[in-house]
């Protein structure tokens, strides 16, 4: 045995904290990168395309400097930035390990002390580079004088220490969610997130296209008040020679870090002290009640169809994936008649949107189920199975996706005004969703492709080429098999017949029902025949 001296451990100095930190963040990301070539190229591409546009912003911005509108601009574009620093965590938390506090909470560490850490290391990255530039171009373009520029050194180390820091606190205060299932399912709607933003954006370029940069200049007013574009607000107020103003948005803006921090620091300390799930007693069992399928399976219809409806019905409820796709295609479904509609340029027609939009998910109809489709082909051996599997998919999708269609399209009709179109519109829609329904019956049944139930990918490796036969080229063939009624409806217009356009309503409905019987017939008995291979194309993800 070795004599050991008796040594009294001295603890770790705070400040020998954030080196560390530090370090281990950058063998996270070397370790990463590491793991596939396409890992490495990918992230490569995107550092270089985000260096790349961060440089053009900060060129941008610098030439605003003079122009009378650049505090608006620069004012806004930081409260854009700082909105986004916000939500990516919610929606991303996966994207920065190191997000992850309850990684550190076995070692002995206090919160104050790994908060200065966790701050320094959060300064390394893309991100943080990307909003110093921008950061610093709004500085540039706001400084008029050697008081302004002293303030614009300190406004932008505020910008970026208040958008770290409140990235941070919301992801401290909602790791125990984002870590959960529930919290990876939140992550997956962030296409919804995405979707709706850019419709908003186009909305707003749009606006101000045709109304200048003056109509921001009243939101301005209000947002250079809000840390952290209250910083920047001030380098603008100095160049005025507002001083007393500066250092009310200065002081402000500094309140807002300290509070951000000081919640961060008690989010850490819940964390670290606090007990979760691995530590708490299972739940007292359910006393006596029993769980029933509600009052859903009593108005669905008997036997293998309703069986099936509730099914199918029951994955846009609880399964991520089919969730997103759905909220996603019912909410652009209607942004997009709406505000083209409410910005007088479109036309009654773009309702037919949103019965197209859900039709796309009559596609792929077995990648849903994933490796679970196993149980659904052993109850299918015979083309009449096949084709009542696919009926009760089809109706749980007309379930929701009749009322909706038309819903939006009497919606569309009434901001623009055109109610004699409203019977022809529903019409198209209806023949248009029958023509989806029966070409993504097929498709399903011809071109299936695996979802992936982890991340953010829609398709497996592989079967991209898959997807993009079964959606466009479905697609195509609808399009194909509505020529009908769409070559009537140009016919009743040409002819000056509009007063027989209301018959699209009927015909239309009735095309798109038989439309849909037909394809389902169709598919059926290939559906039958290809069981083994649908069940290894759709197992892969």
């Amino acid at each position: 045995m070795t004599t050991a001296r008796s040594t009294t451990a001295r603890p770790t100095a705070p400040s020998a904290i954030a080196p560390v930190l530090i370090r281990l963040k950058l063998s996270l990301l070397r370790n990463g990168l590491r793991q596939s070539t396409g890992r490495r190229a990918a992230y490569i591409a995107s550092v270089t395309v985000a260096l790349l546009f961060a440089a053009l912003q900060l060129l941008g911005l610098i030439a605003l400097r003079g122009n009378t509108h650049a505090a608006t601009v620069c004012v806004l574009l930081v409260g854009v930035l700082a909105l986004g620093w916000a939500v990516m965590p919610l929606f991303f938390p996966s994207g920065d390990e190191t997000l992850d506090p309850t990684r550190l909470v076995m070692l002995p560490l206090r919160p104050r002390p790994l908060v200065r850490a966790l701050l320094a290391a959060s300064l390394v990255g893309i991100g943080p580079l990307f909003t110093l530039c921008l950061a610093a171009g709004a500085a540039v373009a706001l400084a008029h004088g050697a008081a302004a520029a002293a303030t614009g050194v300190v406004a932008v180390a505020l910008t970026l220490l208040v958008c770290v820091a409140l990235a941070r606190a919301v992801a401290a205060a909602n790791i125990r969610l984002l870590t959960s299932r529930k919290g990876r399912d939140l992550a997956v709607l962030s296409g919804l997130v995405i979707a709706v933003g850019a419709q908003v954006v186009n909305f707003g370029a749009q606006k101000l296209g045709s109304s200048g940069l003056s109509t921001l200049d009243p939101a301005a007013d209000v947002v250079r008040w809000i840390p952290p574009c209250a910083a920047l607000g001030a380098v603008d107020s100095v160049s005025e020679g507002a001083y007393a103003t500066a250092a009310a948005q200065l002081v402000l803006t500094a309140a807002a870090l300290l509070a951000l921090l000081t919640l961060w620091q008690r989010s850490l300390t819940r964390l670290m002290t606090a007990p979760d799930g691995s530590t708490i007693a299972a739940a007292e069992p359910d006393k006596g009640t029993s769980r029933t399928s509600g009052a859903l399976g009593g108005l669905l219809p008997a036997g293998r169809t309703g069986t099936v409806m509730e099914r199918s019905l029951r994955y846009v409820w609880r399964d991520p994936k089919t969730k997103a796709a759905w909220v996603t295609s019912l909410a652009i479904g209607l942004i997009v008649p709406l505000f083209n509609a409410l910005q007088g340029t479109g036309s009654v027609y773009f309702a037919c949107f949103a019965a197209g939009m859900l039709g796309v998910l009559m596609y792929n109809q077995f990648g849903q189920d994933t490796s679970a489709f196993w149980m659904v082909a052993m109850t299918i051996s015979s083309p009449r199975d096949a084709y009542v599997e696919l009926r009760g998919r089809a109706l749980a999708l007309l379930l929701i996706t009749l009322p909706y269609a038309a819903l939006v399209t009497v919606l569309t009709t009434a901001l623009l005004g055109d109610w004699p179109a409203l019977p022809e519109v529903l019409g198209l829609s209806f023949a248009l969703l029958g023509a989806m329904l029966a070409t993504g019956a097929w498709s399903s049944a011809r071109f299936p492709y695996s979802i992936p139930q982890e991340g953010y990918k829609n398709v497996a490796p592989g079967q991209a080429g898959l997807a993009w036969i079964s959606i466009v080229g479905g697609m195509v063939a609808a399009a194909l098999l509505c020529a009908p009624i769409l070559a009537l409806t140009i016919w009743l217009h040409a002819s000056s017949a509009t007063s027989w356009t209301w018959l699209l309503l009927p015909l239309g409905a009735v095309y798109g029902g038989a439309v849909t019987e037909a394809g389902l017939r169709l598919a059926a008995p290939r559906l039958a025949r290809r069981l083994p291979e649908i069940l290894t194309a759709v197992s892969r993800g």
